[in-house]
């Protein structure tokens, strides 16, 4: 929309760079082109605003296929009006002058004539074409055939329009048929998911199998070798019992040598000194046997005095000196 402002009964037009001005004054044309600006009085002048730029137009329209299914077609036409003037004459791009709003609907107008055209070239194709097939390749085949059927429309160019780009968004046929369709996919999906649960839970078993096969050989090893660990010990524990019995063996051997020795040598200095108190008693016997009596009753008489306890004091009676006088001239008579 042109931006138009009010001084003192004058009027200022700003233009859009995307928008072709065309400003007729008493029938005549005063301005022509995209992004003008100029004064003009709103009682002699006639405005039209024709956009120059790329527009998109989205379309939603209904056909039915070979085989008599009914299919949505979403589609967006790219068009641009390349011709302003002719435009502007075949279509009413005329403007308020006080508002510089457009007096009629021309894009609206437009937008019909492109939809219509591009439904007509697409319902032809897709009559042509069966359901199955439609939704595999309907979409090139359309896009294609609405192109060359817009290129070929010999209204376009006469009202100054060209096309840009033609896009099929979508075929979809309808919600029942689109889910009876999905449903063997949905099923071959399944069954792909299902296989591959299997296939894993499968794969989950045997390494569980493997990994309990491998804690079995595990224990097995374990066990093998706790045997040859308790066999060891026992084989250590015998060659230490039969070492320690043969130094008890030894030192056995070792103690009864010493002891036999030891009673040798105490029998040897037994006998030895046997012979030596024997020989001594016999020399002692030899000594005192040509002593008078009377000389070897002294001699006893003083071993017993060195051998009798100590006395303090001796208290002689006069009955126990009597008697003893009495023996001593006894003796001296014989």
């Amino acid at each position: 929309m042109a931006d138009i402002t009010r001084r003192l009964g004058w009027r200022h037009l700003r233009g859009a760079p995307t928008a072709h001005i065309r400003h007729h004054r008493k029938g005549r044309l005063a301005h022509d082109g995209p992004g003008v600006s100029f004064w003009f009085r709103a009682l002699s002048a006639a405005l039209s605003e024709v956009p120059v730029d790329d527009r998109e137009l989205a379309m939603t329209f209904h056909a039915r296929t070979a085989d008599f299914q009914d299919v949505a077609v979403q589609a967006t036409v790219t068009y641009r009006i390349s011709d302003p003037a002719v435009a502007a004459a075949r279509l009413d791009f005329s403007i308020d002058p006080d508002t510089g709003a457009w007096r009629g609907t021309p894009l609206e107008q437009l937008g019909t004539l492109l939809t219509e055209t591009a439904q007509q070239h697409a319902l032809d194709v897709l009559a042509r074409t069966p359901l199955s097939e439609a939704l595999v390749d309907g979409v090139s085949a359309v896009r294609e055939r609405v192109a060359e059927g817009l290129a070929a429309e010999p209204r376009l160019p006469a009202t100054g329009i060209e096309i840009v780009a033609v896009r099929v968004v979508a075929l979809r046929p309808e919600p029942e048929v689109e889910r009876a369709l999905r449903t063997p996919a949905r099923e071959l999906i399944q069954q792909e998911a299902d296989r591959a649960t299997y296939e894993r839970r499968a794969v989950a078993v045997e390494r569980e199998r493997a990994i309990a096969e491998n804690e079995l050989a595990s224990q097995i090893e374990l066990a093998r070798r706790e045997e040859q660990l308790v066999e060891q010990r026992g084989t250590n524990e015998r060659r230490k019992a039969e070492e320690r019995a043969a130094a008890d063996a030894v030192r056995a051997e070792a103690e009864a040598a010493r002891t036999v020795r030891l009673a040798k040598a105490e029998a040897e200095s037994a006998r030895t000194v046997g012979e030596a108190k024997a020989e001594a008693q016999a020399a002692w016997l030899r000594v005192h046997s040509d002593v008078d009596v009377a000389v070897l009753r002294a001699l006893t008489g003083t071993r017993l005095a060195e051998n009798l306890p100590r006395v303090d004091s001796v208290t002689i009676s006069p009955d126990v000196l009597t008697g003893l006088l009495a023996k001593l001239g006894d003796g001296e008579r014989a």
